[in-house]
């Protein structure tokens, strides 16, 4: 599914605060000024653990899904989103509306669901959260109790994961909250063109990325890609992490969102695992990007190869 190429606009929703539990919101939005975030970053949701998660996925208490107090930003349970209307049948048999059709479930587990993307193909599929999240503007994200739906998407798109992608390059990838279609979160795991695998290494070698979280956002580690032809270039920040195992959308938060005094709303996250002839290189280039980048973009979908 190419969120681009049916985008539609999506009004930011602005909230004056949620509950004490959760802090300010000011956090919750990353609206935090640039020049105080950039002395003291502030916590990170992810430094809070969740005490009190009320819902859990259908089928399982194995994972906890945003409290009440988030349903502002993150969707409620009885929302009407296509995409949430997909993964409520895989899960829990709740039949979509008739001009909807039902879902293909590839992969059904207590945590998330894998469907096909759009086009149809054995290189576009979407790793979809069972429960309800509606994109990276969810503050829940970034907490310690979230699951970690990237290294379940590499898990299942990886070669001989559950559902692989048939590509020679993995791409995962998430759109930010106005370029995306649909609004339950989802992460594309589709191909990524040989030249972007390859770029990315060129800028390993010249030291053009971070290899620690808190240099992600220094301007050194910022480097043009190009996208499909005539698309152009298009800037990135790029970290370096030996696997997934840390929440990136709560390294997004902390360390690039606040310090620059950004919106969560407009990113987007890529991520894409060093490959090389003999396989799987044991490491993976996490890119970030939004428009306030000269040259950036806030969309995954430069990158990601669908068709």
């Amino acid at each position: 599914m190419n969120d681009q190429q049916n985008s539609t606009e999506v009004p930011r929703r602005q909230f004056v605060a949620l509950s004490g539990a959760v802090g300010a919101a000011a956090l919750l939005t990353g609206a935090a000024s640039a020049g105080s975030a950039a002395a003291d970053p502030g916590p990170v949701y992810g430094d809070t653990p969740v005490a009190t998660c009320p819902t859990s996925p259908p089928g399982s208490g194995a994972s906890p899904c945003p409290p009440a107090q988030f349903q502002p930003l993150c969707g409620r349970p009885t929302d009407n989103d296509p995409l949430w209307n997909d993964v409520q049948y895989c899960t829990t048999g709740k039949v979509p509306p008739p001009s909807q059709g039902k879902p293909d479930c590839l992969k059904t587990t207590p945590d998330y669901v894998v469907l096909h993307g759009k086009p149809e193909n054995t290189h576009n599929y979407l790793l979809v959260p069972s429960c309800r999240i509606t994109g990276i503007e969810c503050p829940f994200l970034e907490t310690s109790g979230v699951e970690n739906y990237w290294n379940d998407a590499w898990e299942n798109a990886r070669s001989g994961g559950s559902v692989p992608v048939r590509y020679a390059d993995i791409g995962l990838g998430i759109n930010s909250q106005g370029a995306r279609r649909l609004h339950q979160l989802h992460i594309h795991m589709a191909g990524i063109r040989p030249s972007t695998q390859r770029r990315l290494q060129e800028l390993e070698t010249m030291g053009r990325m971070a290899t620690q979280p808190s240099h992600w956002n220094d301007p050194g580690n910022q480097a043009p890609i190009s996208g499909p032809q005539g698309s152009g270039d298009r800037t990135y920040r790029i970290l370096r992490l030996p696997d997934l195992q840390q929440n990136l959308f709560a390294l997004l938060y902390r360390y690039v969102v606040v310090p620059s005094g950004l919106n969560m709303a407009d990113q987007t996250l890529i991520v894409v695992p060093k490959m090389t002839a003999a396989g799987f290189a044991g490491s993976f280039y996490v890119l970030s990007s939004d428009t306030s980048l000269h040259g950036g973009t806030s969309t995954c979908d430069y990158l990601l190869v669908y068709t």
